[in-house]
């Protein structure tokens, strides 16, 4: 009997005995910190994957290590114009220092409340100096949100670094906009000043169109100018040439030059039941009178056909 107690006795010690090497070693992950504690106080941390070692009576806390995603609740804030926005951001945050985060914050909601506090703060101070033109703008060139982030990035992550051990990998502004009572009456005053943009470009617009009217008109008149007075250069050396051929052609011929210029005025003149009352010696009716004869001396090739018979 007393064999079997003492069998017992060994057992229950081998047991506890494995028992307690078995909770001296733990694993950690890629993506977590352990920390090791004594009574809840902060004794080591361990932050490489693998295999780790504590003694029995020490215990462990997990933080996981990963980029997490705080979004903000809207909130309200006065620009440097006194204007009232509303504004909701996110910010982007990983545990740096695991024993500093413990004793400031303990876990992610109480990180998070003091993420809400350090941004509202850096947000009313950063918007209390910017105008709204450089929030809510038409022109991408105006606008400063990148350089508004980025501040608020580099001043959150310093504060939060230094108070609670919380690294801020990013901080943007997720949505802009008005408050209900008087989002109306903003978009009234946006929609006026667009209408008087509006005006303002049609009337530029329209005076550039009158300028430019203006030049191709003076350019029209100006080509047409040009064209007619060498038109008319042209024309007029034209019928100097044919003058001068007339002319030439006249001065070897003037007979026979009149003998045409008599037979086109008979074409013209004389058509079917025309009356002609001319005196006898009129030089308009010596070709028909006189016949070849009042061709004068005309060549031989220009003058009556001779009868070869």
């Amino acid at each position: 009997m007393k064999r079997k107690l003492t069998f017992f006795c060994w057992l229950k010690i081998a047991a506890v005995v494995v028992v307690a090497i078995w909770t001296c070693f733990f694993t950690v992950r890629e993506s977590e910190s352990v920390i090791v504690t004594l009574f809840g106080k902060p004794v080591r941390t361990l932050d490489a994957a693998g295999l780790g070692l504590k003694w029995p009576w020490e215990g462990i806390l997990r933080f996981d290590k990963r980029v997490r995603l705080y979004d903000a609740t809207p909130s309200e804030f006065l620009t440097q114009d006194k204007k009232n926005i509303v504004v909701q951001s996110f910010v982007a945050w990983k545990i740096a220092q695991p024993q500093k985060f413990l004793l400031a914050v303990r876990d992610a909601l109480g990180a998070e409340m003091r993420l809400r506090d350090v941004l509202w703060s850096e947000l009313s101070s950063k918007l209390g100096v910017t105008p709204l033109a450089a929030l809510l703008s038409t022109k991408p060139e105006e606008m400063k949100l990148d350089e508004l982030s980025s501040g608020l990035r580099a001043k959150c992550g310093e504060t939060a670094m230094e108070r609670y051990g919380i690294e801020v990998v990013d901080v943007r502004i997720k949505r802009l906009g008005f408050p209900a009572q008087n989002r109306d009456a903003v978009f009234e005053r946006m929609r006026a000043e667009r209408q008087r943009e509006a005006k303002q470009f049609r009337a530029e617009g329209q005076e550039e169109a009158m300028k430019i009217r203006a030049e191709a008109d003076k350019q029209k008149t100006t080509i047409l100018a040009e064209a007619n007075r060498k038109a008319e250069t042209l024309k007029g050396e034209g019928d100097a040439k044919a003058i001068e051929i007339y002319n030439s052609a006249i001065a070897l011929d003037p007979e026979f030059y009149r003998f045409l210029r008599t037979l086109d005025a008979y074409r013209n003149t004389l058509k079917e039941n025309t009356t002609l009352v001319l005196g006898s010696e009129s030089d308009f009716l010596k070709l028909l009178t006189e016949g070849s004869q009042a061709l004068g001396n005309r060549p031989a090739a220009l003058a009556a056909p001779k009868d070869t018979k």
